[in-house]
């Protein structure tokens, strides 16, 4: 009669290595998404004075960019790995490509 304790326990195995992976890699994705969050609430607050006001206009673009940049990063970190894209599962992928499409519109509309 075949022993099923072995594959009982590879599996418990493979789900609790998986479930210490998604703790461990939220922290750094939850720190890259609250920056690029923080990044298009700045973006999206600032207001150029008129035309002439060269400095928030410049601030707004390096919001964007950086929201673009942080967000780029927490993507590739989700999606590169594959044991890291299967532990952590397709809703890590909403908040970088949610950032990414605020930053891009506010970096396009400009005023």
């Amino acid at each position: 009669m075949p022993d099923h304790s072995e594959t009982t326990r590879t599996a418990d195995s493979t789900a609790e290595d998986q479930g210490c992976l998604r703790r461990v890699m939220a922290v750094p994705l939850v720190i890259l998404h609250t920056i690029a969050a923080g990044c298009c609430y700045s973006a999206l607050i600032t207001r150029p004075s008129g035309p002439w006001d060269q400095d928030a206009y410049g601030a707004i673009t390096l919001s964007c960019f950086l929201a673009i940049a942080v967000s780029a990063t927490a993507l590739l970190i989700t999606v590169a790995p594959v044991s890291i894209r299967r532990a952590m599962g397709p809703w890590w992928l909403v908040p970088p490509l949610l950032f990414t499409a605020v930053a891009a519109v506010r970096w396009a509309l400009g005023d």
